[in-house]
């Protein structure tokens, strides 16, 4: 939406420099046709002029309050010929009888273009009053879909918010549970994990208010999510993390890798014994950056737990929710191997 607007000093300068023309291009037709001096036919201009202006500003200023609806446009009528009226009758008044009362050529003049000169000078009050009741009337569409946008911001801004915040807790109740069963038989690593779930929390409570950050500060965090995991697990996780330089300081969502990756974890290794290695990839792409997650995947011992979907689910609404495109996370099974991949536009 555009959010221009006219200054108000130019808007002013601007309707002073129209009747300006106005009274100059009806001066020169005063002296030209009818032949009466500069002197007349210069203020016959600047007080008939004068008088619509005024008129004009009052009927600019009515209309800042009240602005009837096309149902009503006939007030504006109305209100245009009084302020016609009035323009050409005190005109008519001041002319005759206080400046050029003894000019019979003009006060003739004067009698005989009283009606065109009416019908004129409502038709010029007449435009000055759509044009205002327009420019109002534009000015409160404006105000209200700039109302409408803030509020539709703020409205995705707190799902954002809300989407980060539901991931947290399923992650924080395994590693409460890990380090309870850590703590009686390896009482070592249950220190290490409340170590580094707190470091962990201390950089999610820090990334809350950024929207986007770089790879490179998500994977550092991610690190700290996996270090954690890997005490959960042990040996049976592995991971492979690939990117180059290049794609260090390309941004993405703060916080978008970790639901990714805890669902390549529930759906490798949560039914399973061995060992397994679940890898990152990031390249980039048509101006994207692609990651891919991939994970090892048996659906004869994979089972879905409830909640499993969720990680991919708020990935996806946040992609939604940022870049107005639902074609940014795409999943495939590749044999018995799960990938997901993600796109991020890199906006210029």
């Amino acid at each position: 939406m555009s959010t221009n607007k006219i200054s108000p000093w130019k808007a002013i300068l601007a309707y002073a420099v129209w009747w300006a023309l106005l009274i100059v291009l009806e001066t020169y037709a005063l002296q030209t046709t009818f032949h009466f001096s500069w002197i007349v036919a210069l203020t016959d201009a600047l007080n008939i002029n004068l008088l619509i202006a005024t008129a004009g500003y009052i009927m600019f200023n009515s209309l800042r309050y009240y602005q009837p609806s096309l149902k009503n446009a006939f007030y504006l009528v109305i209100w245009s010929i009084v302020l016609a009226i009035l323009c050409v009758a005190l005109h008519r008044y001041l002319m005759a009888n206080y400046f050029f009362k003894d000019n019979i050529d003009y006060v003739t003049y004067l009698t005989n273009s009283h009606a065109i000169r009416g019908l004129i000078t409502w038709l010029m009050i007449a435009l000055i009053g759509v044009l205002s009741w327009m420019w109002f009337y534009l000015q409160d569409q404006q105000a209200r879909e700039k109302h409408e946008e803030d509020a539709v911001k703020m409205a995705r801004e707190a799902e954002l918010a809300t989407l980060r915040q539901q991931l947290q807790p399923h992650f924080l109740f395994n590693s409460l549970n890990s380090i309870s069963a850590l703590a009686g038989s390896r009482p070592e690593e249950a220190r290490k994990m409340i170590q580094q779930l707190s470091d962990f929390l201390r950089g999610t409570i820090k990334r809350d208010d950024q929207q986007l950050v770089t790879l490179t500060e998500e994977l550092h965090h991610l690190q700290l999510y996996l270090d954690i995991e890997k005490v959960r697990f042990g040996h049976r996780l592995q991971t492979e993390i690939e990117r180059s330089d290049a794609t260090g300081i390309l941004l993405l969502p703060s916080l978008l890798l970790q639901p990714l990756v805890e669902n390549a974890i529930k759906f490798g290794l949560y039914d399973t014994t061995g060992e397994i290695t679940i890898r990152i990839i990031t390249k980039t792409e048509n101006n994207h950056l692609v990651i891919t997650v991939e994970n090892p995947f048996d659906p004869e011992t994979s089972q879905s737990k409830p909640g499993t979907g969720f990680g991919l689910n708020s990935v996806q609404r946040r992609l939604y929710l940022l870049y107005a495109r639902n074609d940014l996370l795409s999943t495939v099974l590749n044999g018995n191997i799960f990938i997901t991949e993600v796109k991020i536009p890199q906006l210029a």
